[in-house]
């Protein structure tokens, strides 16, 4: 089996855990195969689309058949990495932090959050959800010590910057950044912004 490719474009990455959340539950219902044309239905994402993306990965299926659900698993599996378990840090505990913490990734037992960081006293020591909640202090020796090297960053606009700069310092390589600031880091560090309050106002242009 061809090994896949991971040198792919921003918007067909964004693409690869979505089609994979729908390859899982195609094969929970027992759907063996699909056309491009009908999963282009479940996902909301042109047919044409999805063959391209699929041709990053290599010969996927056969024309007129479609794709065999079983191995489209197995290659997005791979891409993905689900067979190691990341270990991720939030990094700030408030209500989004600790709404994060609560869920833990139930879906996709690879991605595990196993510590957590905040300033305030009341929940410095506390465990939560399994989780504990370190002072922020104690954030280096902690990342290094569990060899963590993914956070999620949900605190204020006005630390994002140096909470970031103390994480690379701990040896962190992938952040996920909840707050609106963009952060000036250095270009071997992976970084992806969610602003919730962006998204919805994106979303809200839609409606009629």
């Amino acid at each position: 089996m061809k090994t896949p490719r991971l040198n792919l474009p921003e918007a067909v990455a964004r693409r690869i855990p979505i089609y994979y959340r729908y390859f899982k539950l195609l094969d929970t219902d027992g759907i063996e195969r699909i056309k491009s044309e009908q999963l282009a239905k479940l996902v909301s994402i042109p047919s044409a689309t999805i063959r391209r993306d699929f041709s990053y990965l290599g010969d996927l299926g056969r024309s007129g058949y479609g794709y065999e659900v079983s191995y489209l698993i197995k290659i997005f599996s791979e891409v993905l990495k689900t067979d190691i378990t990341t270990k991720i840090a939030v990094v700030g505990v408030g209500n989004l932090g600790r709404a994060l913490i609560e869920h833990n990734f139930k879906r996709n037992p690879n991605l595990v959050i196993s510590c957590a960081f905040d300033q305030q006293p009341d929940l410095i020591g506390q465990t939560l959800n399994t989780v504990p909640v370190y002072a922020s202090d104690a954030l280096v020796d902690q990342l290094q010590t569990r060899q963590i090297t993914t956070a999620i960053l949900t605190v204020p606009s006005e630390v994002a910057q140096q909470v970031s700069e103390t994480l690379i310092s701990a040896g962190v390589t992938s952040i996920l950044n909840f707050a609106p600031a963009r952060l000036q880091l250095p270009h071997h560090i992976n970084v992806r912004y969610l602003d919730l309050t962006a998204e919805l106002q994106t979303l809200l242009l839609f409606e009629e």
